[in-house]
């Protein structure tokens, strides 16, 4: 059985699941529609429904805050320290690379201004990858205090950070400014800059990382360059940064006690204000808000100096001054417990979202106090510089090192190497690996509370069901016209309205029972703002709150799936339940299946993954952020959910994680896969592949 499925592994990942055509394509703000024709005749449950996704998630994010609160001692607040660290770690999937790893730097090139020099380099970040950086040196022999400069979301990188290099080794400091995972020259194709976050970043979850977390890991390593550096004075670095690398020099500072002063730049706000934010996946620490806030994290600095920049025309809410104000206020009494309010600080700037002269002013005349020993911590004015063309600041501008990978080979080589030991397991403990399927759906009890039938529209009963966590799903029901208790749930990610007409007819005409469901996110149950939810990747503000609330979606749309069944069988009397689900929704009755022993006599995936394997990075945007799930590559893959149903299964037109679809021989070597892990953990039912 192990020889067999290794053999599948080699057969596929050699043709890593090249395929004949591309099922839709698009761009990497647009959604899709899978199905082409929309259902529009069908009635509303709600009448007005006034955002009721909204409140609920905003209502839970707001407990949280009151919830996670920090000790008012040192020896509760030393205990609590440490369970935040070691959950910091865990819930961002953040490694420590071995020190004794090799940097190997690479260095292309060297710009000369007065009184200092830029290096152009790369070093080995983690095993096999490398880290594209300018290292900014005053002249003389130092040893001299270093920084390590963080960038956020800016397309282009280090680059955008140039002028922070400046401000540094003008007054005496070693700048380190790296360019972020997945921005800059590290990139997907070379010479192309891109975002780094939506479903590109989000998809480091399926491999057990996060964004987050291995730049932190990134960023760990470059402190050890720095340390490494025999100019460099070891015990007096900084860390800075701006928006998402302000966030960075925050997770940086609270997990390596290297850094003794930090100035992260609009970026610290609250946890809570980022709940139904836009913020970047990489601002996401999974699991965050069920056991901390923006002050445990701060906290975990004391008593190193930090000073925080916030600017009153800052667009994002999530960075408002008054954010930042209600954590400072949380964690300045803990700083004191320390003898060290002093080393807490903030300003607030007249300036919109970004890093700005009086940024590194601020920043230089922090790092001048707790770094050098020198000045009040003020303002230090900035003295002129003469910029360096962008080109100039490449390491790589004409053919790429290989060792620079981008964040779609880095899932692609960590990917095959889970896969490969996954499939050459010879043994599953059934039970084992369904209990760490729900821990990876982050799926909690939920019990029908309350049913609520309202008369029929268009022969369409409309219901809503009330949980016990009061939530609520809106659904249609058709009953059987002439099976009685056969049903089928029809669902689709863009909710009931965009199941096909054709789709729902073909139903009928088999005389069984429909319920067409508006899941969380979709139709009548969509947050208040969609379309603006949606621009990034389809369901990106929804999928990274329910992280920030130890949830994921796909765990939510099992769960909802739960509760129908669970009225169906009461309720409706229903003695024989398929789903007919596609995309992601195909995923979540599949999932559902393998936890709740064969609730479905039937599940039909249409244009679902076959595998949780990265393939393409162009067509990323074909599913919607909430099909990414923690370490489910860790864990196993689809074949192994399938295995733990007993239940039949019909791929229809199967596709890759880009929504490519696979060519004959293929579809053969995942249905080996499929009926091998079947056969190893002895499950009746079968799979099928079939195109239409």
């Amino acid at each position: 059985m192990r020889n067999l499925l290794l053999i599948v592994y080699l057969f596929v990942s050699s043709f890593a699941f090249t395929h004949s055509a591309i099922a839709s394509s698009i761009s990497e703000e647009a959604s899709i529609e899978i199905m082409p024709e929309i259902a529009d005749s069908l009635p509303n449950v709600f009448t007005d429904h006034r955002e009721l996704l909204d409140l609920y998630i905003k209502t839970e994010a707001a407990t949280r805050f009151s919830i996670n609160q920090l000790p008012n001692n040192l020896d509760d607040w030393e205990i609590q320290r440490e369970e935040i660290r070691a959950a910091i770690i865990e819930s961002a999937g953040i490694e420590r690379v071995d020190t004794d790893l090799p940097f190997d730097v690479q260095e292309t090139g060297t710009i000369t201004r007065d009184g200092y020099r830029i290096k152009n380099i790369a070093f080995q970040s983690l095993p096999g990858v490398y880290a594209t950086a300018n290292l900014f040196i005053p002249d003389g022999d130092g040893p001299f205090p270093a920084v390590i400069v963080m960038l956020g979301h800016w397309e282009e990188g280090k680059m955008e950070g140039e002028p922070i290099g400046h401000a540094l080794a003008q007054n005496g400091y070693v700048g380190l400014i790296m360019d972020p995972w997945g921005a800059g020259e590290r990139s997907s194709n070379f010479g192309e800059f891109e975002y780094h976050g939506g479903n590109l970043g989000a998809s480091l979850m399926n491999i057990g990382r996060s964004l987050l977390g291995i730049q932190v890991s990134d960023n760990m390593r470059g402190v050890d360059y720095l340390a490494s550096l025999p100019y460099v004075d070891s015990d007096k670095i900084g860390a800075t940064g701006a928006s998402g690398g302000g966030n960075q020099a925050m997770w940086l500072v609270a997990i390596d006690d290297r850094i003794k002063a930090a100035v992260p730049v609009v970026s610290v706000g609250t946890f809570e204000s980022y709940v139904l934010g836009h913020n970047c996946i990489c601002e996401v620490l999974v699991n965050g808000l069920m056991y901390t806030e923006t002050s445990g994290v701060l906290g975990l600095m004391a008593p190193r100096a930090l000073k925080m920049h916030n600017h009153t025309e800052e667009s994002n809410p999530a960075f408002f001054p008054e954010e930042m104000l209600r954590t400072y206020k949380n964690v300045k009494p803990l700083f004191e417990l320390y003898d060290a309010g002093d080393k807490i600080s903030y300003d607030f700037f007249d300036l919109t979202h970004g890093y700005f002269q009086e940024n590194r002013e601020g920043m230089i005349g922090w790092f001048d106090l707790h770094l050098k020993g020198e000045g009040e911590g003020k303002l230090k004015e900035e003295l002129p510089f003469d910029p360096v063309p962008s080109e100039d600041l490449l390491v790589f501008p004409d053919d790429r090192f290989e060792g620079v990978k981008s964040t779609a080979e880095y899932n692609r080589m960590i990917g095959e190497k889970l896969r490969a030991d996954f499939l050459n397991t010879s043994e599953f403990d059934h039970s084992k690996k369904q209990g760490r399927l729900k821990d990876i759906l982050r799926i909690g009890e939920t019990d029908l509370k309350e049913v609520h039938r309202y008369s029929a529209t268009d022969e369409w009963e409309r219901i809503v069901l009330k949980s016990s966590t009061n939530r609520l799903v809106p659904l249609l029901h058709r009953p059987p016209s002439g099976k009685t208790g056969e049903y089928v749930i029809i669902t689709h990610p863009e909710g009931k309205n965009a199941v096909s007409n054709e789709l729902i007819e073909e139903w009928l005409e088999k005389g069984v029972g429909i319920i067409l469901p508006d899941l969380s996110g979709m139709g009548e149950n969509a947050l208040s703002d969609n379309t603006a939810h949606h621009t990034i990747a389809r369901f990106h503000t929804l999928s990274r709150s329910n992280l920030w609330l130890g949830r994921t979606l796909m765990g939510e749309w099992v769960r909802e799936l739960n509760l129908i069944t669970g009225f169906m069988q009461s309720v409706l009397a229903a003695d024989q339940m398929e789903v007919d689900g596609t995309g992601e929704t195909g995923l979540a009755a599949l999932f559902s299946s393998a936890l709740s022993h064969n609730n479905f006599s039937h599940i039909t995936l249409r244009e679902a993954p076959v595998s949780y394997m990265f393939d393409d990075r162009e067509h990323i945007n074909f599913f919607s952020m909430a099909i990414h799930l923690p370490g489910i590559l860790k864990w196993g893959d689809v074949s192994l959910a399938a295995a733990l149903t007993n239940t039949d299964i019909t791929f229809i037109n199967p596709v890759t994680m880009s929504g490519k679809t696979l060519e004959e021989d293929h579809w053969q070597a995942a249905h080996s896969e499929f009926e091998a892990l079947r056969s190893n953990l002895q499950s009746s039912g079968k799979t099928v592949f079939v195109t239409k």
